[in-house]
């Protein structure tokens, strides 16, 4: 099979590691992920946050999540670094459809990217449809406002 499919994986990283390592550990997975062929689409770093269980005796995790580009038959490659790379507590790879894809893309130009977020392909432009929902939200605030002073009057 030669068609390239777009996946993404949530990795939680080991939290107890200082910052400056989480990012090795993270240049050291998309150095990997380029070499095996992939192409990064997307790294949105979520931060710390605490397990809803321990796992390996942890109960903080660093949350990223990588969206990516690759033959299919790189992934069980991938898959297997990710078990051997001990910074790695969890890991979770899934196809993401086209459809799912797109959605995803007209969202995050609608609201604007997330400081987290560092889209790595394509020159998108957004849709009309953004400047008709910045007028509603105008609108929207303005009768807010207007609500807020009838109250307080």
């Amino acid at each position: 099979m030669n068609v390239r499919r777009v996946y993404e994986s949530t990795i939680i990283v080991n939290a107890a590691l200082e910052d400056n390592d989480i990012d090795a550990v993270i240049n050291k997975i998309t150095t990997y992920l380029e070499n095996h062929g992939g192409v990064i689409l997307e790294i949105d770093k979520w931060g710390r946050k605490r397990l809803a269980y321990p796992i390996n005796k942890k109960y903080n995790g660093y949350y990223v999540h990588i969206v990516f580009e690759t033959l299919p038959v790189n992934l069980p490659i991938l898959e297997r670094f990710f078990v051997l790379e001990d910074t790695v507590l969890r890991h979770l790879t899934l196809v993401l459809s086209d459809k799912l894809r797109q959605q995803r893309k007209e969202k995050a130009l609608a609201e604007g990217h997330e400081s987290g977020t560092k889209l790595i392909s394509g020159t998108d432009t957004v849709p009309a449809k953004t400047e008709e929902k910045q007028v509603e939200d105008k609108e929207t605030e303005k009768e807010v406002e207007k609500i807020v002073e009838e109250v307080e009057a």
